[in-house]
């Protein structure tokens, strides 16, 4: 059982003052956040992409590197690489990068993304959106499968009997397939037999159980050993020391966020009654002591499949100290209660 950390490193206004920290010093902030989670032993650190104000990770590839210098064990992955509007060339060449630097940690999470600034940004349609991610996806996955390369399209140039460098570490390149809950999308992870992650940020994680079952049967029917396949979560949380504690740091800026985002999307009001419901035992929100935050992942791993656990932290703007203690308490206190359980059942198994 892996547990980690992903960040979409956000700039909104502070709650309680209106200010804005500066895209700078978040991304500055961020990589401090990658030492220490690899300092308190976490598996894995996402970094997710985005090209709005409010957002400063445009190209999590540059943050992961210089946290790869930096650090010693923990796997460095993109959450997600917005791959419908990137050249998949680019995209290994940076990754293969970061993999040189942290001598064979890094990942790739391609996803369709679920903010659209991109694709005008980039000169792309939205009217393409599926085909987009589909043709890329596809020479990504060639140019992880074979140093040189020919593949023709109808998005992106052609390439013919071309070395895309520099080679990675890792022989192949990690790709997963990040998905919001879409059958179509873990259907396609399945069959490629890649690793799928899901982003469980909202309603009741057990309804997830059956995208993981759709999942393991696509991979199955396309032949892959389900063995070797790994399913991620993606999921918002906060740790401190009380409940209470956690909930009412963790409220504010979650609040705003969602607020904001409902505002663009025409969802309804977030309420600290919905927020206080999440918190339960079968709801989507990872948020209390460590022993709640422990058996809260258990769950999800006992009844949902999840064999890779990464709490995004924060949602918003919050106090780098209390985003630090969060992830020391996830690497000290919640990973070693939740990998003794795992390992438990393993042995009761065998």
């Amino acid at each position: 059982m892996e547990i980690g950390v992903s960040t979409f490193v956000e700039t909104t206004p502070d709650v309680n003052t209106g200010k804005v920290i500066s895209h700078a010093q978040r991304i500055r902030e961020v990589v401090e956040e990658i030492v220490l989670a690899d300092q308190v032993g976490l598996d894995v650190f996402g970094v997710g992409e985005h090209h709005r104000i409010d957002y400063a990770a445009s190209s999590p590839a540059v943050i992961l590197a210089a946290a790869a210098s930096r650090t010693e064990k923990i796997r460095l992955t993109s959450a997600v690489t917005v791959l419908s509007s990137a050249d998949p060339v680019r995209v290994f060449q940076d990754f293969a990068t970061v993999d040189a630097i942290s001598n064979g940690r890094a990942e790739i999470m391609a996803g369709r993304g679920s903010f659209i600034e991109s694709f005008p940004l980039f000169g792309y349609e939205l009217n393409d959106y599926d085909e987009l991610f589909e043709e890329k996806l596809e020479l990504l996955l060639k140019i992880v499968a074979a140093e040189k390369v020919t593949w023709k399209g109808g998005h992106r140039p052609a390439i013919q009997n071309l070395g895309v460098y520099p080679r990675p570490v890792q022989d192949p390149l990690p790709v997963w397939i990040g998905s919001g809950g879409n059958s179509e999308s873990v259907v396609r992870a399945g069959v490629l037999g890649l690793p799928l992650v899901l982003a469980i940020i909202g309603g009741r994680p057990l309804q997830f159980a059956a995208l993981v079952k759709l999942y393991k049967r696509a991979a199955a029917h396309a032949g892959h050993d389900l063995s070797k396949l790994t399913v991620a979560s993606h999921s918002h949380g906060f740790i401190s020391e009380d409940k209470e504690t956690a909930a009412d740091k963790f409220f504010p800026s979650t609040h705003y966020v969602m607020n904001k985002l409902g505002r663009e999307r025409g969802w309804g009001p977030y309420t600290r009654s919905s927020f206080d419901d999440a918190r339960s035992l079968e709801g989507a929100l990872y948020v209390g002591d460590p022993e709640t935050v422990a058996e809260k992942i258990i769950y999800l791993r006992k009844y949902v499949g999840i064999t890779r656990f990464m709490l995004h932290v924060p949602v918003g703007t919050m106090p780098h100290e209390d985003v630090m203690g969060a992830i020391e308490l996830l690497g000290k206190e919640v990973a070693p209660i939740v990998r003794e359980e795992v390992a438990k059942w393993e042995r009761e198994d065998r």
